[in-house]
């Protein structure tokens, strides 16, 4: 039976994951990487420790599922998308930190007052600080020599794709000799590539061509000659192989990570959606082959395209805080002592006792896309504890889903009866019940959570030819809504308010 090595690398850590065709996960690994805030608003990675982090998860796996490099049939990749890293042809060496897909730095670039939907229609984006494009723009104006650098064509650029790819294939390692994996070193099989899923999320790619935009990339000012070359999901992205082993192992699935959780999920028909809780929250509905533009503050995206085939469009709903709330509570506030805490502490209350925090750290994103909006929590008495903290922190996360959710409903005419989620934070049973109760409607959580890494999983599998679908990821729980309609809409209420004057500190 083949074996697949899928890596998820992700907002907060890399983790790889050993798979059978079947589904079924025989090794894993996982490391987190540090979140480096320089001042208000920048959040930036270091591209080589991710790079460090990811062989180490692919090693590790293999050492717990008992194989070897060359036992590995194909390689997936899903990752952080909207994340920039620019680095040195020769050496592999970053010029700059990756500006990551949370960082507001690129917030006010273009024109002043431009329309922010001014490249809607052409690239299903609006022009603010999430896409990549203008973060690339802002590493070459603003690290000595770089653009000149670039022009003279000494620099690479690409998402956290591209830079996990360009090295897999080999071009951290020419000439060099040892390392975790010694690989092959040739030249002519790095790869400086990208897949549709996360050039979409650039603000350089057309979405009808799936080209690179010439006339975007210079008035954003990204030299075309430093972008990747753009694949189908679905396909060949390259081959890494120890020196000493005997064949390549090919990499033949690639895609954006909430994209990958829309495969992983199943959700392959016009009309299905999926919401995942991860560090952030993100809602997508496949389209079909048609791109479908929002009128309520989503985004259009690939969704998936398999090679020789058209692409897949989605409708997206991105929220900048989920799971990042829990981890600011438990690491700035030290409320928590571990994320797992939250549900111990809210289980012990009824309600937030009018409670209402709004985690607009970078901003609010869908439906609202207010980057100046500022977090707030509202409501606190002297009756107020940590238990009150814990589950309004947990109401945030429903709430803003459910925003999410309704300006989807009102673009497609689609009402969502039930949500398909995943994530980390989905294995919070008291959240999910909390979840239905706010949006009025069933909950849906696969027994497998890790929709995202077996996203990749099942996307390396079609591109090899094992499979045509997404991997099984077993049974499923639902949680049916307990709260009635009054309740509910209190609860919208407060939470409204406390929006009202997140933006009232713009």
């Amino acid at each position: 039976m083949p074996f697949i090595a899928a890596i998820d690398q992700g907002t907060t850590s890399t983790r790889c994951y050993i798979t059978t065709v079947d589904g079924d996960v025989v090794g894993t690994a996982q490391f987190e990487h540090d979140q480096i805030m320089p001042r208000e608003g920048w959040v930036e990675h270091d591209p080589r420790q991710i790079w460090r982090n990811t062989r180490r998860a692919l090693s590790e796996a293999l050492v717990d599922a008992d194989l070897e490099l060359e036992d590995v049939d194909a390689v997936g990749l899903t990752n952080q998308r909207e994340t920039a890293v620019i680095w040195d042809k020769k050496t592999g060496r970053p010029i700059y930190n990756a500006i990551c897909w949370q960082d507001t730095r690129t917030e006010e670039f273009g024109p002043e007052g431009a329309p922010k939907d001014r490249y809607m229609r052409k690239t299903g984006l609006l022009a603010n600080s999430y896409p990549a494009g203008p973060k690339w723009a802002w590493i070459l104006d603003n690290v000595e020599g770089a653009r000149e650098r670039a022009e003279k064509g000494e620099l690479l650029a690409g998402t956290v794709d591209t830079w996990l790819i360009w090295n897999l294939t080999g071009g951290a390692h020419r000439g060099k000799k040892g390392g975790m994996f010694d690989l092959f070193t040739t030249r002519s099989r790095v790869q400086h590539v990208t897949d549709v899923t996360n050039a979409s999320r650039t603000l350089l790619m057309d979405l009808e061509t799936l080209e690179w935009d010439e006339d975007l990339c210079e008035e954003i000012g990204v030299p075309r000659a430093i972008l990747p070359e753009i694949r189908p999901s679905f396909g060949s992205f390259g081959a890494m192989r120890r020196k000493k082993g005997n064949r390549d192992v090919p990499i033949t699935g690639v895609l954006g990570d909430q994209q990958a959780a829309l495969f992983g999920q199943g959700c392959l028909k016009e009309g299905e959606a999926k919401m995942t809780y991860g560090t952030g929250l993100f809602m997508l509905l496949n389209t079909g082959d048609e791109a479908q533009f929002s009128d309520h503050g989503l985004l259009t995206t690939v969704a998936y395209q398999q090679a020789g085939k058209p692409p897949v469009y989605a409708l997206e709903g991105s929220v900048a805080v989920g799971g990042s709330l829990i981890q600011w509570l438990r690491d700035q506030l030290g409320i928590l002592a571990s994320a797992a805490e939250s549900e111990e502490l809210a289980s012990q209350v009824e309600d937030s006792a009018g409670v209402v925090i709004v985690p607009a750290f970078s901003g609010l994103f869908a439906p609202r896309w207010r980057p100046d909006a500022r977090g707030v929590i509202t409501g606190i008495t002297r009756f107020t504890d940590r238990r009150h903290i814990a589950r309004a922190a947990l109401d945030a996360t429903c709430l803003q889903t459910v925003e999410v959710v309704r300006a989807m409903e009102a673009d497609s005419g689609i009402t969502v009866d039930s949500l398909r989620v995943d994530g980390g934070m989905t294995g919070n049973d008291l959240l999910m019940q909390m979840q239905a109760n706010a949006l009025g409607a069933n909950v849906v959580r696969p027994d497998n959570m890790e929709t995202t890494v077996m996203g990749a999983a099942g996307a390396a599998c079609v591109g090899a030819g094992f499979a045509q679908k997404p991997l099984s990821l077993g049974g499923e729980t639902t949680w049916e809504s307990e709260m009635a309609g009054p309740d509910r809409d209190r609860l919208i209420s407060l939470w409204e308010e406390a929006v009202a004057r997140s933006l009232d500190l713009a």
